[in-house]
This record gives C-alpha cells, structure tokens and sequence, in this order.
C-alpha cells in the first residue's frame, strides 16, 4: 500500500513538512510506502471550465497536476498538508487540487485522505473544512484523529515544539494505517459499494 502526500507549503523544509514526517514514522512502521510531492511554490493556474479534460482525461495545462494525476491513481491514500493563510490553504494548493480532482477520469471511491493543517494560532478549522471537502465529494473517506489535523508553528522547525500537535499526526497515521488495511481486505472480500448513475439536479432548469 502507498499513501501519497502533498505538501502545500510554499516553504519544503518548514512545519507542514515537520507534521508529514511524523506521519512518515508511522507509516514506516505499518508497513505503508510514502511519497511526498512538493506544490506550494510552484507556478500553478487556475481552473478555466473549459471542460477539455473531459475529453482528454488530463488537464488542458500540462503542468504538476497532470505530472501528478498518475500518482493519484496508484495510491491508496493521499495526505494533502497546507498552512494557513487569511483563514484558509495556499491558494497555490487549492488550484492544484481543483484541477487534479477534476480532470482525472478514475473513479476516487475508497481512497482515505487525511488533511493536515498548519497555522501560528488560527484558522485552522476553516482549512481543514476546505480540504476535507476535496475528499468528501469524491467518496474518500476521511481519516481523523483526536483532535483537529493540526499542529502550530510559525518560524521553520516550530512545529517541532509542539508536542500535542506531534502526537496528533502520529494517531492520524495509526486510524488512516487502519483504515487504508481495512479497506484493502474489505475489498478483497466484499468489492466495492455498489455504483449507481448519478441523478443530477439543477436549482435553475
């Protein structure tokens, strides 16, 4: 099993990554591949609607979201980690994950996501509602933990301090291992949940 993590901090080696690997000792422990895949400071647009990847199965713009889009596919688990700015995610994050939950033609359904939020002090439950709806619209169950998915720190290697927040990751690492175990077995033996044709609604017709 792979879990696939996003780091979308514009800074690689700050706290966002200090919570990932306290996540990473965990997953070593259970036996669960990780791969990290650093977005935040990197040039990425907007969606435009212009529904291209609907007929092509990849974005219109060939940057990391389609670079990405296979990685998505081949994991069982992805781990999108954010800081917080203004009381939600690096705007640079939401664009990627927009495009790429958008445009990828494969069916999400099972894959457990985990979103981790990084902040000074506030903001932190508006960012994790954010990237938690990612999830939720795809049929991914939601990893949790004991408390929020969060850890504080502003100057680089703060994160390390916080001692409630470093626990919080490890037991997110422990339930998302458990589930990403139990949804490979319940797989084996019962298949996926049955799918049925999607009955979309307008307000306005």
């Amino acid at each position: 099993m792979k879990v696939l993590m996003i780091n979308g901090s514009p800074h690689p080696k700050g706290n966002t990554q200090t919570a990932l690997n306290e996540m990473i000792k965990i997953f070593d422990q259970q036996n669960i591949d990780t791969e990290i895949i650093h977005i935040g400071n990197k040039d990425i647009r907007g969606c435009i609607a212009c529904m291209s990847c609907k007929k092509t199965g990849k974005c219109v713009f060939d940057d990391m979201v389609n670079e990405v889009a296979q990685k998505f596919e081949e994991c069982d688990g992805l781990v999108v980690g954010t800081s917080v700015y203004f009381g939600s995610a690096n705007s640079t994050l939401i664009s990627f994950l927009t495009r790429l939950f958008y445009s990828v033609p494969f069916d999400k359904t099972m894959k457990v996501g985990a979103s981790i939020v990084v902040a000074r002090r506030g903001g932190i439950s508006a960012t994790y509602d954010e990237i938690n709806k990612f999830f939720a619209i795809s049929g991914m169950p939601i990893a949790s933990t004991q408390y929020w998915n969060a850890i504080h720190g502003r100057e680089q290697g703060e994160a390390s301090k916080d001692e409630e927040g470093l626990q919080t990751m490890r037991v997110l690492a422990r339930n998302m291992s458990f589930l990403l175990k139990s949804i490979h077995d319940g797989k084996e033996k019962y298949g996926l949940p049955q799918k049925e044709e999607f009955v979309r609604t307008n307000f306005i017709r």
